[in-house]
């Protein structure tokens, strides 16, 4: 497959691009992943696939610098039920929902620049909007008003 990169780590903790023959940094290979490339890392002394250690210490680097990259209840749910629960979880459904996120929210931006495109004007859908929404308060405050009197 064209898209997968093969890189090697080494004992030393270095990464080496089969591709381009050269050493890389964690950085180039959330690098690589980010322009759609997918890698496969290779621990060079056993000859394991450690891709997802590799991958793991992309995010944990991610989250010292953001701090909080996953909420804390999510990071107690993987300790707690990490071995068994979440690890299907996680194999079978998340990923499928990520790209169905990704491509739900492509079709959107190509809706709304097509909206766009054509010239639509926004701010009459958006007073519209405004005015149901009014509708609907007054709905509701009459609902509660009922339901008090009772």
């Amino acid at each position: 497959m064209a898209n997968i990169i093969y890189i090697k780590k080494y004992p030393n903790r270095r990464l080496y691009n089969t591709n381009t023959s050269s050493y890389i940094t964690i950085s180039d290979v959330a690098d690589l992943i980010k322009q759609g490339f997918r890698v496969q890392v290779t621990d060079v002394t056993t000859d394991y696939d450690v891709t997802a250690l590799v991958l793991t210490q992309i995010i944990m680097d991610k989250a010292k610098k953001n701090q909080e990259l996953l909420p804390v209840s999510l990071l107690h749910l993987v300790i707690q039920f990490g071995e068994n629960l979440l690890h299907d979880f996680f194999d079978k459904y998340l990923e499928k929902t990520m790209e169905s996120y990704l491509v739900y929210r492509k079709n959107m931006d190509d809706q709304v620049n097509a909206y766009l495109d054509m010239g639509m004007d926004f701010s009459s859908l958006a007073e519209k909007t405004l005015r149901d929404i009014e509708a609907m308060n007054v709905f509701s405050e009459s609902y509660k008003n009922f339901t008090r009197k009772k």
